[in-house]
């Protein structure tokens, strides 16, 4: 745990007690402040009190005497309203802060010198987060990786000198954190995203820049407009900025060229690593994943050949594009986090063979809007409630399978696949729907394709050994 001494002898209130909300209490009790805590759910509320912190009603309390308002992530701040904590805590003049905030706070505190890295972006931030976690762990470095990736941040180690904190950053977070001042800040990309918490497009970039805004250098990626705007933006105004790409061109930045990764510096154009062959970092997705956290490593000093050397390494993150196996010629992956058909079309763009498992819950839209990719489905094994209206939108498109349950899908499409004699083939889950039919949650769903995999006969795993 990292204790929270910025309140000592003060009172902070707190609402929401997830995983980031009873970390930060527990925090800021052990720093030494007085904690009134509070939540919707009496379940959570009683966890909390078994665990030795106050819970009291933060309609009733006396807010004159209260330091700061913590508030949970997934509590609104400012739309569609602000929460009733919130309007407490404004009228009677109390800051609301989140747990990135305090976290900013102790860094300055008490070890202003250990590198901060903070990853935002609409897309690609939980992989650019973990690629460059391990990236600076290759590098023999002592690193801690939380945040919005899984790992509240109270519950790492203590900052000391030399001790790298990559920190995944939700736009959430972001509004919660006014004095967020990273090492190196990295935005990724914008689309339209948690508009009925931001209100406008407009107000969620703006929160975004807040990241790269208050950085010492800032990596922003440049494949939307807005994003490309934001770099111009900051550079005017002084502002470090490496641009970073998936496949445009820089003058001073990282992009992916092809299979290559490319550095520039004034116009000057290397070649900083390849990235053919490397399985979990296929796809121009992961070029611009890529290129971002090799920017980061870059702007903290550590030298190309070292970063090209440890990026072969990265076995990938679970659930998105993970490289479960190989099994008589044929790769397995794992993509259950593509919960709709924008996130799988990644997976899509990414191999020319493909035995598709797909199917779950339906998003609005279905797989329509997947139609330039249905020529590289060899043949789709189709589950859960989505399955016959797949084979509708895929009849006479791609050869379709109604499968049913995972285990019967995995074991069809690793058969048709051992057959196939082509030197590239991908038994793929990438499911374009909601897992909640058959499981409560991508996780779950992914680790029964991976548990599925590992029942074939001949299955070998494969990370890390791109």
């Amino acid at each position: 745990m990292i204790p929270i001494t910025s309140f000592a002898g003060q009172t902070v209130a707190l609402f929401g007690l997830g995983g980031s909300g009873l970390s930060s209490a527990l925090a800021l009790k052990a720093g030494g402040a007085t904690v009134i805590v509070w939540d919707d759910a009496p379940a959570r509320i009683e966890v909390a009190r078994a665990r030795g912190l106050t819970a009291s009603d933060l309609a009733g309390i006396d807010w004159d005497g209260v330091a700061a308002l913590v508030l949970s992530p997934g509590v609104p701040l400012t739309h569609p309203e602000p929460h009733w904590t919130v309007r407490l805590a404004r009228d009677a003049g109390v800051e609301v802060i989140g747990d990135i905030e305090l976290f900013v706070r102790e860094r300055r505190r008490t070890c202003p010198e250990a590198p901060l890295i903070c990853i935002t972006g609409t897309n690609g931030k939980s992989t650019t987060t973990a690629l460059v976690a391990h990236l600076v762990r290759s590098l023999g470095l002592d690193v801690q990786m939380g945040g919005n990736i899984g790992t509240p941040v109270f519950d790492l180690e203590p900052p000391v000198p030399g001790r790298h904190y990559v920190i995944e950053c939700s736009s959430y977070q972001i509004d919660l954190a006014p004095s967020l001042d990273p090492t190196v800040g990295i935005h990724m990309n914008l689309s339209p995203d948690h508009l009925d918490r931001h209100g406008t497009m407009e107000n969620y970039a703006a929160i975004k820049e807040r990241l790269v805004a208050g950085s010492r250098s800032a990596v922003i990626g440049v494949d939307d407009p807005m994003s490309a705007a934001m770099a111009d933006r900051l550079a005017l105004s002084g502002k470090r900025v490496r641009r970073i790409s998936g496949h445009l061109p820089q003058t001073d930045g990282v992009y992916g060229d092809g299979g290559r990764l490319m550095m520039a510096n004034q116009g000057r154009q290397e070649r900083l690593a390849d990235l053919a062959g490397i399985d979990s970092l296929r796809g121009r997705h992961n070029a611009q994943n890529a290129a971002a956290a090799c920017a980061a490593l870059l702007e903290l000093g550590h030298a190309p050949e070292r970063i090209a050397a440890a990026l072969r390494t990265f076995p990938g993150l679970r659930h998105r594009m993970q490289i479960v196996a190989r099994r008589n010629g044929t790769l397995f992956v794992n993509d259950s986090k593509a919960t709709n058909a924008d996130a799988a079309a990644w997976a899509l763009a990414s191999y020319p063979r493909i035995y598709w498992i797909a199917g779950g819950k339906p998003k609005t839209g279905g797989i329509d809007p997947l139609g330039e990719f249905f020529p590289r489905i060899v043949r789709a094994y189709l589950i859960g409630e989505a399955a016959e209206a797949f084979a509708r939108t895929l009849d006479g498109k791609a050869a379709t399978e109604i499968c049913g349950t995972m285990d019967v899908a995995v074991a069809r499409a690793a058969a048709d696949a051992a057959l196939d004699p082509a030197a590239e083939k991908v038994v793929l889950l990438s499911p374009a729907c909601a897992s909640f039919d058959q499981y409560p949650n991508f996780e779950v769903r992914g680790d029964a394709f991976v548990a599925a995999v590992e029942a074939l006969d001949g299955a070998s795993e494969t990370e890390g050994d791109a």
